[in-house]
C-alpha cells in the first residue's frame, strides 16, 4: 500500500488552502502553490515575499475564518506556500499533487501540461473539479498521468464535510481506485464515494435537484422562504440552514451554475425541465443578491427602529419583509416527538399544506433518484452516502423512502403523476420489499443487477449501533443500552436527549461494569453513533430539585454521579470511551476518568459548569486538581500552573478539536488519542480495550497523594479574582463562582501545601456544587440555558 508523506495543492483559492489545512490537520508536509500577482510592479518582481504574496493572503485568510479549518493553529507550520513558476518543481517531492484551481476546462489543461515535466513517474494526480468530466481534463496528456489521475472532490469547508468522491476515468488504474477509497476512510476522515463521470458526479446532481424541486414547488405552492426552511432543515433530518439559508451560504451563483451545467449537459435526464432556472432566482442574480457574498439573498439583515432583524425576501414581489412562520398541525405533532423516523412517519400522514409539499418534494426526490441508477452509481448505497456526507443529510432518500414504506409509497408516487424506475417495481414482485435490509448487525443493500441484496461495502470495519436494534441488547433501561459488540467487549450506548446524563445512564454504566465484571468479559466502551456524545448532566432535573430543595436528593445524585466516574476509573475491567461532537460538562467528566479515550477529531469538549453557576461536580474539579499536582515540577511553577488549570474550568473554555484538548489538560497524551474518522470510533475504543485486557489489566490503586497548595494558592487566585471584579471583567456571582472553584483546586482552607485523597477534593467538589445551587443567581443562570439555550450572565 502506498505512504503519502508529502502533498502538494495547486490553487489557494477557497477550495485549495482549505484542502491544504486539511492536510495538514492530519500531519502531511504540503506544499501550496498559486500565481505570481498579474499586477507586480517591475521593483517587485524578484521579491520571494511579492511573488508569493497572493497564495500567502489566502492562506490567512483561511486561517482566521470561522469555522477554522485546522484543527490547531500550530499545524499550520506544516504548510509550505510558492508559486507556479518558482516552485512548481518541487512536486517531484511530492506523493500525490491535487488540483484545485478556477473551473475553466482550458486553465486546467495548461496547468496539466507544466505538471507533467516535473511530477515523477507513478505519482497520483487528481482535481478538485465539481463538474467538469474527468476524461476532458486529461487530454493530451502521457500514459502515466492518465493512469494515476481521477477526480478526488472534497466539499467546503473540507475539514467538515466528509464527503469525499472519487471520480475515475476510462483510464485510471484500478489500484488507484482503491487507494484513494482506504486513504480517505482511514486518513482523512471522510466518506468515500465511488461516483462515474457525469454531470455534478452524486452529490451536487441529487442536491441541487432536489433544491431546483424545491424552488419549483415554492411556486406552485405559494410558501414562503421561512416557511419552507421551517420544513426542510432539521425537521427532517436536514442541516438547519434548510434550503433559502443553504442557498445563501454557498451562494447563488454557484447553485446556479451547477443546475445550468445540468441542465445543458444532461439532454436525456427525465426531470431536465426542474433544472431551469426560475425567473425570481434569475432575477436575484442579476441584481446581484447572491447571499452572503453580497450581503443580501434570500435574507438579508437590516436595522430597524434601532434593533438588528434579519428579512426574508418576498418572492412574489421581490421585496424584503419581515419573517412570518405559518403554523401547522402536522409540524407541530412532528416537533413533539425526538425520533427522526417517527417524525417522517408523522409528516408523511399529515393533511397539512406542510405535509403536502414535503410528500410532493419527497415524491420527486424518491423519483429522480431511481432513475440515477445505474447512470451516476451503480449501488443506490452510494447515493445515500453522497447526500449524508456532503450536503449533512441525516439520512439518504433511499433509506427515507424505506422508512415511509417502499410499495405503499410507489402507489402514492403514480397517483400524483410520477413514474420511478422499472426496477423499483420489479424488485417489489421479487418479494424485496426494501433498498435495505440488516441482518446479524450487518448491513445489505439490494443490487439491481444481481436482483438480490449484498452486503454495503467500506463500512465493514465500523461498529455501527443502528444496526444491532434487532439484537437483544445485554442490558436497556429508558435511557441507556449495552450492546454486546463482539469479542468479550460491551457497548454502553447513551440514548436520550443530546445524550445527557441522568439516572438511567449511570444506571446502565453501573450495570454494564457489573456484568462485565462478573461474567468475564474483557471491557467496556462508552460510545454512539449520534452526532454528539453528551451534552453533560441533566440540567432540568439538577435545576428542579435545587428549585424544590431537595438537597438529600440533589447530594445523592451528585455523589452517585460522583461515584460511577471513580468506578469508570477503578473497575476490575478496562473501560474506554469514545467521544465526539459535544462532550460537554459530565460527558467530559466521564471521558476524563476512562482508561483510555479514543475521540473524534471533531470532539468539542469541555467543562462549561460556571456557564450555568457552578463548578465541575461530577468528578471534573477534582481531576483537574490530581493532573495539577501530577504536572508540578519546581516550586516556583506551582502558582503559574495552578492559574491556568484554575482559568481553564473558570473561562468555561472548549477544544474546538480533540487535538486543542490535550493543550487544555482535558486529554492525556499518556492514555488518550485521536481517531480522524468518527465512524472508527467505537472500533478503535474496542481494540483499546482488547489491547489492554491482553496487556494484563490491573485494577488501578485509589490515588491518595494528590499535592495541593492550601492557603499559598487560594492567596494567589483570590487576588486575581478580586482585580477581574474591581475591573468589572467579572460580576459579583462570578467571583463567588470562582472563590469555591479555587477552593477545591487548592484542597480548601490548608495552612500549608498538603497531600490528599482523591476522595477529600470529591467531597470538597460536591459541597461547593451543592452550596452554589443554593444560590438565586445560579438558579437563573439554569433556567436561561435551559429555555433559551443561551448562557445568562448576571
Amino acid at each position: 500500500m502506498r505512504t503519502i508523506k508529502k502533498v502538494a495543492v495547486l490553487g489557494s483559492g477557497v477550495m485549495g488552502s482549505r484542502i491544504a489545512c486539511h492536510f495538514a490537520n492530519i500531519g502531511l508536509q504540503v506544499l501550496l502553490l498559486d500565481i505570481v500577482p498579474m499586477d507586480l510592479k517591475e521593483e517587485d518582481s524578484k521579491n520571494p515575499a511579492k511573488r508569493n504574496s497572493l497564495v500567502n493572503a489566502a492562506l490567512q485568510a483561511a486561517l482566521k475564518s470561522n469555522p477554522s479549518p485546522i484543527y490547531k493553529a500550530s499545524f499550520a507550520s506544516r504548510i509550505k506556500t510558492g508559486n507556479f513558476d518558482d516552485n512548481l518543481v518541487e512536486i517531484k517531492e511530492c506523493d500525490w499533487v491535487i488540483e484545485a484551481i478556477v473551473e475553466r476546462l482550458d486553465i486546467k489543461q495548461q496547468l496539466f501540461e507544466k505538471v507533467e515535466q516535473y511530477r515523477k513517474l507513478g505519482t497520483l494526480i487528481t482535481s478538485n473539479t465539481s463538474g467538469i468530466p474527468i476524461n476532458m481534463l486529461i487530454q493530451g496528456r502521457s500514459d502515466d498521468f492518465k493512469k494515476y489521475f481521477c477526480g478526488t472532490h472534497f466539499f467546503n469547508p473540507p475539514r467538515y464535510l466528509r464527503l469525499f468522491e472519487i471520480i475515475p476515468s476510462a483510464y485510471t488504474d484500478k489500484e488507484v481506485i482503491q487507494f484513494f477509497e482506504y486513504y480517505a476512510d482511514k486518513f482523512l476522515g471522510k466518506t468515500p464515494v465511488l461516483c462515474k463521470d457525469t454531470p455534478a458526479f452524486i452529490a451536487n446532481r441529487v442536491g441541487v435537484f432536489s433544491m431546483a424541486a424545491i424552488f419549483k414547488l415554492q411556486l406552485e405552492m405559494g410558501l414562503s422562504v421561512s416557511d419552507i426552511d421551517g420544513l426542510t432543515g432539521t425537521l427532517i433530518g436536514k442541516p438547519k440552514s434548510a434550503t433559502f439559508r443553504t442557498a445563501d451560504v454557498v451562494g447563488l451563483d454557484t447553485l446556479i451554475k451547477v443546475a445550468k451545467g445540468v441542465y445543458e449537459y444532461c439532454p436525456n435526464d427525465l426531470a431536465r425541465d426542474t433544472f431551469r432556472v426560475p425567473a425570481y432566482v434569475l432575477k436575484m442574480e442579476e441584481n446581484k443578491w447572491l447571499g452572503d457574498k453580497t450581503g443580501q439573498g434570500f435574507y438579508k439583515k437590516a436595522v430597524i427602529d434601532g434593533k438588528k432583524v434579519i428579512l426574508e425576501l418576498d418572492l412574489n414581489t421581490l421585496e424584503y419583509k419581515a419573517s412570518e412562520k405559518t403554523k401547522f398541525a402536522s409540524v407541530g405533532e412532528a416537533k413533539m416527538v425526538d425520533s427522526l423516523r417517527t417524525r417522517l412517519k408523522i409528516l408523511a400522514k399529515g393533511k397539512d399544506k406542510a405535509a403536502e409539499f414535503l410528500n410532493k418534494l419527497n415524491y420527486s426526490i424518491f423519483d429522480y433518484v431511481s432513475h440515477r441508477v445505474p447512470e451516476i452509481s451503480d449501488e443506490l448505497f452510494r447515493i445515500d452516502d453522497a447526500m449524508k456526507a456532503g450536503f449533512g443529510w441525516d439520512i439518504g432518500p433511499f433509506e427515507h423512502w424505506d422508512i415511509l414504506g417502499v410499495e405503499s409509497v410507489l402507489t402514492l408516487m403514480k397517483e400524483g403523476g410520477h413514474q420511478p424506475a422499472a426496477w423499483v417495481e420489479e424488485m417489489l414482485t421479487l418479494g424485496n420489499t426494501s433498498f435495505y435490509k440488516i441482518e446479524h448487525g450487518i448491513q445489505y443493500y439490494y443490487d439491481i443487477p444481481s436482483k438480490s441484496y449484498k452486503v454495503v461495502s467500506g463500512k465493514e470495519s465500523f461498529i455501527i449501533l443502528d444496526y444491532k436494534r434487532g439484537e437483544t441488547p445485554i442490558f436497556k433501561n429508558t435511557g441507556c443500552t449495552v450492546h454486546d459488540i463482539g469479542d468479550g467487549v460491551l457497548c454502553v450506548e447513551f440514548r436520550t436527549k443530546m445524550n445527557t446524563i441522568g439516572g438511567e445512564v449511570l444506571e446502565g454504566i453501573n450495570k454494564a461494569i457489573d456484568i462485565a465484571e462478573a461474567e468475564g468479559w474483557k471491557g467496556v466502551v462508552l460510545g454512539n453513533n449520534a452526532p454528539n456524545f453528551s451534552a453533560g448532566a441533566n440540567l432540568a432535573i439538577v435545576l428542579m430539585q435545587a428549585i424544590e430543595q431537595e438537597w438529600d436528593e440533589l447530594n445523592f445524585a451528585v455523589r452517585h454521579f460522583q461515584n460511577t466516574v471513580m468506578r469508570l476509573r477503578y473497575s476490575s475491567i478496562p473501560v474506554v470511551a469514545a467521544p465526539h461532537g459535544l462532550t460537554l460538562g459530565g460527558g467530559c467528566e466521564m471521558s476524563m476518568h476512562t482508561d483510555a479515550c479514543m475521540a473524534a477529531a471533531e470532539t468539542y469538549i469541555g467543562l462549561v459548569e460556571v456557564g450555568v453557576g457552578v463548578i465541575p461536580g461530577g468528578g471534573g474539579s477534582k481531576e483537574f486538581a490530581l493532573r495539577l499536582s501530577d504536572s508540578f515540577g519546581a516550586e516556583d511553577t506551582w502558582i503559574p500552573k495552578l492559574s491556568e488549570r484554575f482559568t481553564t474550568i473558570a473561562t468555561a473554555k472548549t477544544a474546538t478539536s480533540a487535538y486543542e484538548a490535550f493543550d487544555i489538560g482535558i486529554f492525556d497524551h499518556n492514555k488518550d488519542f485521536v481517531v480522524v474518522n468518527p465512524d472508527r470510533a467505537i472500533s478503535a475504543a474496542k481494540e483499546k480495550v482488547l489491547e489492554l485486557y491482553n496487556a494484563g489489566y490491573t485494577k488501578p490503586v485509589m490515588r491518595e497523594d494528590i499535592l495541593v497548595l492550601g492557603r499559598t494558592g487560594l492567596a494567589a487566585l483570590y487576588a486575581g479574582i478580586a482585580s477581574f471584579q474591581v475591573g468589572r471583567y467579572a460580576s459579583a456571582h462570578d467571583a463567588l463562582i470562582s472563590k469555591k472553584l479555587a477552593y477545591v483546586l487548592c484542597g480548601g482552607d490548608l495552612s500549608e501545601p498538603t497531600r490528599v485523597s482523591e476522595q477529600y477534593l470529591l467531597d470538597l467538589e460536591r459541597e461547593a456544587f451543592l452550596s452554589l445551587c443554593g444560590e438565586k443567581k445560579t438558579l437563573e443562570r439554569m433556567q436561561s440555558v435551559l429555555t433559551s439555550g443561551k448562557p445568562l450572565r448576571n
